[in-house]
């Protein structure tokens, strides 16, 4: 049994490069986190990959999904490797650090609470909202809405988890930011309520 605490579970074959992870997260085999921060009680599962994103609390990501597919520099005469990590190819060349620098500023936002299923792939500059869900194998090339649930290729949104008022009150509610001993304390009605009924009692 997997026994999750404050310290982040880091599966020994999994990469981190200069991210942060927060309390109860979990980084499971295979996978690589670069240039990142993932929120308190994260976790993504085998052979994921993540770069340049901001991944909020409690998002569920599951195995073979990449978050920030890596663009090339399709404008120029050629878009291979070779123009702008030239070190790899060239003697006495450096590699182009202005591409470099624009990659790192199309970073992606992951809000609180998401799902992000097998196979999926987000692009950089793609902001995904709290409470939304992205299906398996789904590639988003632009903004998913909080609490919507997006599918294909492209994405497109196919419907929204609640009506706008009560996604509103879960916002407002803002659960994820609850401490460890409140969310225990709320597990079963987390677990039976309608969330009507939920958002009722807690809100």
């Amino acid at each position: 049994m997997t026994r999750l605490s404050e310290t982040p579970l880091v599966d020994p074959t999994a990469k981190i490069v200069e991210s942060t992870l927060g309390r109860y997260t979990e980084v499971g085999a295979g996978c690589t986190v670069a240039h990142s921060r993932i929120g308190d009680y994260s976790y993504c599962v085998e052979n994921t990959q993540i770069a340049f994103a901001n991944i909020g609390k409690f998002a569920n990501i599951a195995s073979h999904v990449r978050i920030y597919a890596s663009m090339h520099p399709m404008e120029r005469a050629s878009q291979h490797h070779f123009s702008y990590r030239s070190s790899w190819y060239f003697d006495g060349e450096s590699d182009d650090q202005a591409f470099f620098d624009w990659r790192a500023g199309q970073g992606i936002s992951i809000g609180h609470d998401t799902w992000i299923g097998h196979g999926a792939v987000v692009m950089p500059g793609v902001s995904v909202g709290n409470g939304a869900i992205i299906g398996a194998n789904a590639v988003v090339t632009k903004d998913v809405a909080a609490f919507a649930v997006a599918v294909g290729v492209p994405a497109r949104t196919i419907r929204q988890r609640f009506s706008d008022d009560i996604a509103s009150r879960i916002d407002a509610l803002g659960w994820w930011d609850w401490d460890h001993g409140r969310l225990h304390a709320a597990l079963q009605d987390f677990r039976s309520l309608p969330v009507e009924e939920f958002l009722a009692r807690h809100g």
